[in-house]
């Protein structure tokens, strides 16, 4: 394409929103003159969504404009409300996205590589409490208004929010003009495909916001992550605390459930030596179901999480928590495991290749990441939380989980709706069938778990003897890995004080030891004080 034919981004209207205006424009202007129900059963019979249309007030001119209002649909997401506000008087418009459901249970957050100009064009929903950013210039859209749109529409407005006034700060702020413009260049190549590959981010604690995703996705280049919302984003939401004692009170028990029930620590006295044996009387046992008040992740009224303490066979023992909220309908379980940090990270190989490998126990901890090359599979950690389950449990888990979010939920077929292309709707139905067939065993593929803290676990169908169909072995983490998993910055050394403090150790210092701990691990020398090596890597 000629440098003078290239499309200015500003010039350019966005195509979803131009869709709306070019499907309002068509509807016919029957319902002006008459809202009478047969007006709304002829626009039903010519497949259009009914855009409702109601008189408002100005803010630019304070007369009265038009505001419309469409409920629709957005494929691999959710409803939404489309408006768009439109004044005869000045001239002024406005348009604006919103959800229509209700507050999601968790917070969601979606990382997106973008490595090619196919990404410039995925869709974006973006609520009014979702931030973006540009991970690499380290530019952030905050929470404002909706968006309905795509990745190079986010990034159009962000360019033309940084140019507004650049002329004007030129003249009379000419070190922040540099700095700005430097920025704007940047974002500019980014644009053109000249800074291949870069990073976004939308970050929603609202959980109704989202980035398409496509099947050919591998390598970490698409991560959707679930949070429980801290107590000021749960406010910033109105889902303030109850205030009503009387919920505070009442155990919030299932139905015909009859758990162990732990005694409450007092948050209303000031005897800490008090809350402190109520806990100590506890004896944990195995198998046994213990209950905590908590409040509730979804709508922070008075909740409970029921806990049991298990031990899994030749691995090591796990917390299974079940969180049910009476008062919103919340549900939600989690495995956690127990014990120390080991020294080094594991990867464990599964070749399923009978039924009887479909129904060994599974344990994936929440920071394990689990691919299936064969079938173009890849659960980064953070997406799923920890499961235990069998291996055909988690594979169909996986399928629904991702089904849910690609296609409608009355959508059986996976036909995905007359908006879905057709190269796209084809392409998830052939990686569907895939994985139907695998979680049915229907053909010899290898599941990898890679776990930096080596928390995770596959059923050996053989023990006490190797089983042929695992295999296992660990890895020295990497400083990216020790990162993000809190490592780095956690305090080991007892000062003088009686304090810990962090204990800084030299790049070399950790590859010696890194060494040294491998060259005793091959020589099966037994380690009795693994704490000094964990201090040390």
């Amino acid at each position: 394409m000629a440098d003078n034919d290239r499309e200015d981004p500003f010039e350019r209207e966005e195509r979803p929103f131009q869709a709306l205006k070019d499907q309002i424009a068509n509807l016919s202007l029957r319902d002006r003159e008459s809202d009478d129900k047969s007006n709304h059963e002829a626009i039903a019979d010519e497949g259009l969504k009914v855009v409702e249309k109601i008189e408002s007030l100005c803010m630019n001119c304070e007369e009265n404009g038009e505001t419309r209002l469409l409920l629709t649909k957005i494929p691999y997401f959710r409803e939404i409300i489309l408006m768009s506000f439109y004044c005869d008087s000045c001239g002024f418009s406005n348009t604006e996205v919103r959800s229509a459901g209700q507050i999601q249970e968790k917070g969601s957050k979606y990382t997106l590589t973008l490595d090619s100009s196919e990404d410039m064009e995925r869709q974006v929903v973006k609520s009014d409490t979702a931030a973006f950013r540009v991970e690499e210039l380290d530019i952030e859209m905050p929470a404002g208004h909706g968006r309905l749109t795509n990745v190079e529409g986010l990034l159009s407005e962000i360019l033309k929010d940084l140019e507004y006034g650049q002329k004007l700060r030129k003249k009379e702020d000419p070190e922040l003009y540099e700095k700005i413009e430097d920025i704007v260049q940047a974002l500019i190549k980014m644009m053109l495909g000249g800074r291949f590959p870069f990073s976004i981010t939308l970050d929603d604690p609202s959980g109704n916001s989202w980035i398409e995703p496509s099947a050919q996705d591998k390598d970490r280049k698409y991560i959707k992550s679930e949070y429980s919302r801290t107590a000021e984003q749960n406010a910033e939401l109105g889902l303030g605390e109850s205030n009503s004692n009387t919920d505070q009170d009442t155990p919030h028990h299932p139905p015909g459930a009859t758990p162990h029930v732990v005694p409450q620590i007092s948050t209303t006295g000031n005897d800490d030596e008090e809350a402190k044996d109520s806990m100590e009387d506890v004896d944990i046992v195995d198998g046994e179901v213990y209950s905590l008040p908590i409040p509730c992740p979804g709508c922070t009224k008075p909740a409970h999480v029921n806990l049991q303490l298990l031990n899994v066979p030749h691995f090591k023992q796990v917390i299974v928590s079940a969180v049910m909220c009476l008062a919103c309908n919340y549900r939600s379980s989690d495995v956690k495991t127990g014990g120390e940090i080991p020294a080094k990270g594991k990867r464990i190989w599964l070749t399923v290749r009978e039924p009887i490998d479909l129904r060994r126990d599974i344990l994936k901890s929440e920071t394990c990441c689990l691919k299936i090359p064969a079938c173009d599979v890849e659960a980064v950690p953070g997406t799923m939380g920890g499961r235990l389950t069998t291996v055909e449990g988690l594979l169909t888990q996986i399928r629904d989980d991702l089904r849910k979010t690609i296609f409608e939920d009355d959508d059986e077929e996976g036909t995905g709706g007359d908006s879905m292309p057709e190269e796209k709707r084809q392409g998830w139905q052939e990686f569907f069938a895939r994985l139907d067939r695998a979680i049915r065993g229907e053909f010899e593929y290898e599941i990898l778990l890679e776990d930096p803290l080596a928390n995770s676990y596959v059923q050996n169908l053989m023990v006490p003897e190797p089983d042929p169909g695992l295999r296992e072995e660990e890895y020295a983490r990497s400083a990216e890995e020790e990162d993000e998993l809190g490592i780095t910055d956690m305090k080991t050394k007892e000062g003088q004080d009686g304090e810990y403090e962090k204990d800084e150790i030299t790049a070399e210092e950790r590859e010696k030891a890194a060494k040294l701990i491998e060259e005793a691990t091959g020589a099966g020398v037994a380690m009795a004080d693994s704490g000094k090596h964990e201090s040390l890597i």
